[in-house]
């Protein structure tokens, strides 16, 4: 506020000057507020561009792999300040690891249960990525519904999804595991592909909504290891986002859509499946990261699958290593690592993807 304000009369008497006068006063004032906002401007272009990267490994567990592979990945993205998402399959082999766990199955839960000091995330997959787990006899089923179909069953109850959910995670915190979300296991088997097709005739396949009011529920009573927990469901390279699928006050459920595919080898473990330009090229000046980067995308996220991407004999491994040399050479001054869990954290505290122009 100005001191001493003058009145009309005074303010005219004391401040005449000549057109001419003013309008170079003026003309030099606006040019200096131009160039202070297209500075403004500049400094906010900067920071939205530092875009986010995550990704989400499926099917991580010691069936796979050997532990120690697991080891080197966590030390890998450790020593490269890498932030992701690695999911655990309790019930993988038919039966839980969190009773008897042999030698190799309790040293891939000691490096699981310490993943998040590593920047990656736990989720679960959800206990056997085949037929549903029995907990009462704690076993897999023989037969019947497997669990990715069964998430989109509509006559399945809240309730049940609670109760199936809820055993998972007391079977992970028994190992000294806590779950960060949820992926969705696919599969493509003939019977699980034909009623995906039956389900599709009612409209786009979508999760049953009583997944989401369960996995809410969990949270709000402290099941997960944080407040908000992402669920990696819808995918696509350009219609992508981040959708709130159940809230309540702090606590919340996201389906955080990935933006770019797995070419680290996938399920297949196959070098057809192996392209680091994909991700971004040697050059640093194409590949869908540099794409989405230069589209002011919030940010990338991609998938991969333990059997492609493991040290022990993952023909993508090497690929892996190539794209995060390039990352660094390239984009090190553009781009951020977050793991899935803090990325929904924030842009539910913040309602929104403001916070990344903070960072």
């Amino acid at each position: 506020m100005m001191k001493n304000k003058l009145s009309k009369p005074e303010l005219f008497s004391k401040s005449i000057i000549s057109r001419r006068k003013f309008l170079k006063i003026s003309t030099t004032y606006l040019t200096l507020a131009g160039f202070a906002g297209l500075n403004c401007a500049c400094e906010r272009d900067k920071k939205k561009r530092k875009m986010i990267l995550s990704f989400y490994v499926d099917d991580t567990s010691p069936a796979i792999a050997n532990p120690d592979a697991y080891k080197t990945f966590l030390e890998y993205c450790k020593s490269h300040g890498i932030k992701g998402e690695s999911s655990v399959i309790l019930g993988y082999d038919g039966e839980s690891m969190a009773d008897n766990p042999d030698n190799e199955e309790r040293t891939f839960l000691d490096y699981a249960k310490s993943s998040y000091d590593y920047g990656i995330d736990t989720h679960m997959e959800i206990m056997t990525h085949h037929e549903l787990f029995d907990f009462d006899v704690r076993k897999k089923a023989v037969e019947g519904i497997h669990e990715g179909l069964w998430l989109h069953e509509p006559a399945v109850t809240a309730e049940e999804y609670y109760h199936y959910f809820s055993s998972i995670l007391a079977d992970g915190e028994k190992s000294g595991l806590e779950f960060t979300g949820l992926t969705w296991p696919g599969c493509g088997c003939d019977v699980c592909s034909l009623r995906y097709e039956e389900l599709r005739v009612a409209g786009p396949l979508k999760f049953n909504p009583a997944v989401w009011e369960a996995l809410l529920d969990l949270v709000k009573r402290g099941n997960f290891r944080n407040r908000v927990i992402p669920v990696f469901y819808e995918s696509s390279e350009t219609d992508y986002n981040i959708f709130q699928k159940a809230a309540d006050g702090k606590f919340a459920v996201y389906d955080l859509m990935p933006n770019a595919g797995d070419h680290m080898g996938i399920w297949e473990n196959s070098v057809e499946h192996v392209n680091p330009d994909y991700y971004i090229t040697e050059d640093g000046k194409s590949g869908i990261i540099v794409t989405h980067l230069n589209n002011r995308a919030p940010y990338c996220l991609w998938y991969m699958h333990w059997q492609g991407l493991n040290p022990e004999n993952g023909v993508g491994w090497d690929a892996f290593k190539i794209v995060i040399d390039r990352i660094e050479k390239h984009l090190d001054n553009k781009v951020i690592w977050m793991r899935p869990s803090d990325i929904v954290t924030r842009y539910h505290d913040t309602s929104g993807w403001e916070f990344a122009e903070e960072i």
